[in-house]
């Protein structure tokens, strides 16, 4: 905070504390930039199954150019991603703690794909600047591979480690119902890791999986038959709020519950959205929303949660939303009481916050 003779902590002025801020800014940004790199062309991979490496035996396993990896591993060693030793050869490893975020995918604390979903977002900048200046907005398509696999890959250890795990065990009726079979929708699945991960938690329901990207429906489709779950997986493009199917179709009082995990605030119509997921459940059944843990009500004074989520909205998800004519616009930061309106407006009586614990996201019962 400054004090109000306009000077910061321990004297530094204002100004300062501002430039300071957008150094290391500057500095975070970079960070991510290199990590991209290390990720796209698997020299964190290589570094983690077979380092210590030299910048010449990192570009020769990896198809790249020597005088790029040799720049990168010294940037990185700088920048305290990866260590070198002293010698004349200098060769280059990655600790196991730092592989735990950058390489293993299946980590809680996998973060790598952040990189992804900044770049895709950074190389969008030219098409959101027309945008904010002339309306409309660019579509989560446009923005590439880069911004739907970053996406898919940040949530799968969650989806894969304690969705079935941790989480819905706590919903008692819930998980008696997923133990005992039956059929369960998961809408807006993207690249299908939260229905691969309920199939595998419970292996007694089917699950359908509703996307309106053809470009996810396929990724999910690879990662079903991979997994070994495509008997029981299925995957279709429809356009759950509108119900314009394209390959398949939600059909009406099918399911014995209903899932729509991180999506809600990125659809443009969403009380469309939930009525969908209300006429698609059978009398009784379950709706759960999982969507992101906002405060409730703006506050200036928000944690980083809260100023990443804007962050994302910024450029990702409401320039999304507002590429479909007459979007509603929520934008990430979706706070209980916006998600509430928009549920009783789609006919649910109430909306319960379930007592599921996550830093980032919160889980609601619609009934």
């Amino acid at each position: 905070m400054t004090a109000v003779d306009g000077t910061g902590a321990a004297g530094t002025s204002a100004a300062e504390a501002l430039a300071e801020r957008l150094f290391a800014a500057t500095l975070g940004a970079s960070e991510l930039q290199a990590v991209y790199l290390g990720d796209r062309l698997g020299w964190y991979r290589a570094l983690s199954d077979h380092g210590p490496l030299t910048s010449t035996e990192l570009a020769d396993r990896t198809g790249t150019v020597e005088r790029y990896a040799r720049e990168w591993l010294e940037q990185q060693a700088v920048a305290g991603y990866v260590d070198v030793n002293s010698d004349a050869d200098r060769r280059y490893s990655l600790p196991q703690a730092h592989a735990d975020v950058l390489v293993d995918d299946e980590n809680l604390l996998f973060l790598a794909p952040l990189a992804r979903l900044f770049v895709a977002t950074t190389s969008s900048m030219p098409r959101l600047l027309d945008a904010y200046r002339h309306g409309g907005g660019v579509t989560w398509e446009s923005m590439g591979p880069d911004a739907r696999e970053g996406q898919a890959l940040l949530n799968r250890p969650m989806y894969l480690q304690q969705l079935c795990q941790q989480f819905l065990p706590v919903v008692t009726d819930l998980h008696a119902i997923l133990l005992g079979g039956g059929q369960v929708a998961d809408l807006g699945m993207g690249e299908g890791w939260s229905s691969i991960a309920l199939a595998l938690g419970y292996p007694n329901i089917e699950v359908h999986g509703f996307d309106v990207d053809a470009a996810s429906v396929n990724a999910a489709r690879r990662n079903a038959h991979d997994r070994g779950v495509d008997d029981r997986v299925h995957f279709s493009l429809v356009d759950v709020a509108g119900q314009a199917p394209e390959t398949g179709r939600a059909d009406a009082g099918t399911y014995d519950a209903v899932f729509a995990f991180e999506c809600l605030h990125d659809v443009p119509d969403p009380v469309g959205f939930l009525s969908t997921a209300r006429a698609i459940a059978q009398p009784g059944a379950p709706v759960i929303v999982m969507d992101e843990r906002t405060a409730d009500a703006f506050d200036p004074e928000a944690g980083p949660i809260e100023q990443l989520l804007y962050g994302f909205s910024l450029t990702c998800c409401l320039p999304d939303s507002l590429s479909h004519p007459g979007s509603i616009a929520t934008g990430t930061v979706m706070r209980h009481s916006t998600l509430e309106s928009y549920a009783k407006a789609a006919g649910f009586e109430r909306v319960d916050v379930l007592p599921i614990e996550h830093e980032m996201f919160r889980f609601y019962r619609l009934g």
